[in-house]
């Protein structure tokens, strides 16, 4: 019996293992629904837009500030595309490697803001030929930098028309900054409007060779205060700041730069001579955002361009001096006036509406 058993249970063992070896392998179990992404995406790396002040520095309340204004602006309208960094530099000697660093950091577009820029953004460009570069007020003919300049001059005319209309004691003074070609364009183009006007007003001329000592700047508008002048116009960056706490203190007239300065002291800047750097800083930016940097190429600002002009944000300017203004920035755009730019070329400059 138990001989029958054990048989039994060695067919059935043999006839499982038979079974066994003749099924099929079950097929793997195939998924299902939309498969499941781990990790976030990178996102897209954005333009980066600097910015290398000169020594005049942020709250200048003038051109690196204005030259900021339209970076800034860029950034905003770009949020999800573009953002801004800036260097400001203490002394000359920061130009160079302010302008290194932006481009050793792998910065899009790099803006040099004056004209003090020139001999380092040339050899910096030179270096980094894979960078961009745009210069405020000088040119720098490199393929990969833009250059703007602005006719200063025009601008300036306009507010020493407004200038010898406002006087009382037929003098006036012009404070710069830095001694050269561009502020003297400023301090000529506002002489030869002085003297559209009237020939025999006064006007009064000193340099602080600072773009950023406010104390040299009053300094030197209250010198010509004091020797008579009642409407003083500025183009000293910094400085300026103090031109404008002179007139404040004196009880009489300043005239800004670069950009409406009334804010400042709103009973005493009679008006503004603009100069839209912001225009130019935002224009190149979004240029190069879109593959159109403008290398190798020097765009040029007047009047006529709309890019240089007058404000009277506080209300100050009388209007028969706004008009008569005006009636020269017509005949200047319309060509029939051509505004000195050099000191040599003011003599001889005689000029009359029709």
């Amino acid at each position: 019996m138990k001989r029958i058993i054990s048989l039994l249970i060695t067919v059935l063992m043999i006839g499982s293992l038979i079974v066994s070896c003749g099924q099929k392998p079950s097929e793997p179990q195939q998924p299902t629904g939309t498969p499941q992404v781990t990790g976030t995406p990178t996102p897209e790396k954005k333009m980066i837009v600097a910015m290398v002040t000169d020594t005049g520095g942020l709250g200048d309340k003038s051109f690196n500030d204005l030259a900021w204004k339209g970076i800034t602006k860029f950034v905003e309208e770009n949020g999800d595309e573009a953002e801004s960094k800036v260097a400001q530099s203490k002394q000359p000697e920061d130009y160079q490697p302010n302008l290194t660093s932006m481009a050793e950091a792998g910065v899009d577009i790099t803006f040099a803001v004056g004209y003090l820029f020139e001999k380092a953004l040339g050899e910096v460009a030179d270096a980094n030929k894979d960078s961009k570069f745009a210069i405020i007020d000088t040119v720098v003919q490199k393929p990969n930098v833009a250059s703007v300049t602005f006719k200063e001059h025009e601008g300036s005319f306009l507010v020493g028309v407004i200038a010898a209309k406002t006087t009382k004691t037929n003098k006036v003074g012009f404070v710069g900054g830095m001694t050269g070609d561009l502020i003297k364009k400023f301090e000529t183009g506002f002489r030869a409007g002085v003297k559209a006007v009237n020939p025999e007003i006064q006007v009064l001329v000193n340099y602080t060779e600072s773009f950023s000592d406010a104390a040299k700047g009053k300094e030197a508008a209250l010198s010509q205060f004091n020797s008579g002048a009642d409407v003083i116009y500025h183009a000293s960056g910094g400085c300026g700041l103090g031109v404008i706490q002179a007139a404040q203190d004196k009880n009489l007239w300043a005239i800004g730069v670069d950009q409406d300065q009334s804010d400042l002291a709103p009973e005493n800047v009679l008006c503004s001579m603009i100069k839209r750097v912001d225009t130019a800083t935002y224009s190149i930016a979004k240029a190069t955002l879109e593959g159109k940097f403008p290398g190798n190429s020097v765009t040029v600002l007047g009047l006529k361009e709309d890019g240089v002009g007058y404000s009277d944000n506080a209300g100050n300017t009388s209007a028969e001096a706004k008009e008569l203004a005006d009636k020269w920035a017509k005949a200047i755009v319309d060509g029939k006036v051509v505004v000195p730019e050099k000191e040599a070329d003011l003599e001889g400059f005689s000029a009359k509406l029709e």
